[in-house]
């Protein structure tokens, strides 16, 4: 019996290590009637060691993304396989549960049969409007198309959906967005992405790519051209997008242009988000925004969405510069016909940091939100990624609240906290070498104090 719990404890210390799922510890005073309130974290400044241990914690784990309540995170060159007489690294998808970040089996990555080893293969991840989760790989300047990829979530295969051809502007590309539907069964569907150009003032190329639904490959969604060159930024002075720019189409206002990603934000390196249009426009960008508001421009990342009504943008607020300036982003109620210069700041998130250590170059911040009804109220939850520091699931809606606040249900030693020492005092009880309440030891609350409440109270600290 003691061997057992002994084995049990190890076991115990290892799981919890591994993945130390916490919240940010921080008050979200209602705004506007809105409350919001953070569901877990796994991060640098909350989640210690666990965090900076674990197989997310990689500069090649580049970009995440969340759909129907499960969080795939994409990590290129991972898993080293022999295929022939070449040993290769596999890309792979973790997998985390939306509601309480529980890790859920990987996904690797397999292309035709065989592992997908392309190099930083899976350096895009996204989702389209109807499910689907796909992949792409960075390409250099001398590649002349960019393979996407759908990604079958039970196996891990990859199918081909088309190899998106530039033209006859060859740039590097880092990360897509697609909008619709990558199969064009229930609808359009477009791709975009920017080009990457760190020389001299950057580049000034946006790529675009479009399918009508039903339509069995894509062309060119300029107008019938792949690409186009931007000569309106923001800053005026800026001549390209530098360093990981990021492309997020909005969705249109009626049925007929849902999907048509007529309007989208571009962000990089060296400015804020900027919301163009398909003729290359500047629409809308952060030059008249309050200073507080104005993001740190070497995190790019945002997002839209509407809540009760309401027109919200989610964008990054700062990089990995320290507390309050570390990887966060900020939750804001667009202005007056959807302008950014009238937007009200909501929160940020975290309120202090989600990390402070540098990805090595990567900029991308991955923001997804879904809305959708809850005990008859729209509750949007809202999903912050930053390569190489940490990524979190906040709730906002008129009536959510905390779930059982730390240092409540499973504080056997009574110390405030709930953690690894509890197990320990857990398993002294058990042994009969410490004294504790059974109330409070019996933590699945089935009248007895045995092994069974060791399990429960480790996935209570697990979350």
């Amino acid at each position: 019996m003691k061997k057992n719990l002994l084995m049990l404890l190890v076991a115990a210390f290892s799981a919890i290590a591994a993945m130390a799922v916490t919240t940010d510890g921080q008050t979200y005073e209602p705004v506007n009637g809105f409350n919001l309130v953070n569901k877990w974290i796994f991060d640098r400044v909350h989640s210690g060691t666990s965090f900076t241990n674990s197989v997310v914690c990689n500069q090649r784990a580049r970009t995440a993304v969340m759909c129907e309540g499960v969080i795939y995170v994409a990590r290129s060159e991972e898993k080293m396989v022999i295929v022939g007489t070449d040993t290769l690294q596999q890309a792979v998808i973790h997998r985390f549960d939306v509601e309480n970040g529980t890790p859920l089996p990987d996904l690797d990555l397999t292309l035709n049969g065989s592992p997908y080893t392309t190099f930083l293969g899976v350096a895009s991840i996204g989702r389209d409007n109807f499910g689907h989760i796909w992949v792409a790989p960075m390409t250099s300047n001398a590649a002349t198309q960019i393979p996407l990829y759908m990604v079958d979530t039970e196996t891990g295969a990859l199918t081909l959906i088309d190899r998106l051809t530039k033209g006859d502007k060859l740039e590097r590309t880092d990360y897509l967005d697609v909008i619709g539907d990558i199969t064009r069964e229930s609808a359009e569907c477009n791709v975009m992405t920017v080009g990457n150009n760190t020389s001299g003032s950057g580049c000034a190329t946006c790529y675009r790519w479009h399918a009508d639904q039903g339509a069995d490959t894509f062309e060119g969604g300029f107008e019938g051209d792949t690409f186009i060159d931007f000569t309106s930024f923001y800053p005026e002075t800026k001549m390209g997008f530098s360093l990981a720019p990021i492309v997020k189409m909005a969705l249109g206002t009626d049925e007929e242009s849902l999907y048509a990603g007529d309007l989208f934000y571009i962000d990089d390196f060296d400015t804020a988000p900027v919301l163009y249009d398909v003729s290359a426009s500047v629409i809308d960008s952060f030059e008249e925004v309050p200073s507080e508001l104005q993001p740190q421009f070497t995190a790019n990342g945002v997002a839209e969405f509407t809540i009760d009504g309401r027109n919200m943008l989610v964008y990054a607020r700062a990089a990995y510069d320290g507390n309050g300036r570390g990887c966060q982003a900020n939750i804001c109620e667009l202005g007056e016909g959807m302008a950014i210069a009238g937007m009200q700041k909501y929160w940020q998130i975290p309120a202090d940091s989600l990390g402070k250590v540098s990805d090595g170059g990567l900029r991308v911040h991955c923001l997804n939100i879904d809305v959708a009804e809850e005990n008859g109220e729209e509750v949007a939850t809202i999903f912050t990624f930053k390569a190489y520091n940490g990524m979190a699931v906040y709730k906002m809606g008129k009536n959510v609240t905390p779930g059982p606040e730390p240092g409540k249900k499973g504080d056997v030693n009574g110390d405030g906290e709930v953690n690894v020492s509890d197990v320990t005092a857990l398993i002294n009880k058990i042994l009969g070498t410490a004294e504790f309440a059974d109330a409070v030891c019996d933590i699945n609350e089935d009248g007895q104090v045995n092994v069974s409440d060791v399990t429960a109270l480790i996935n209570l600290i697990l979350g």
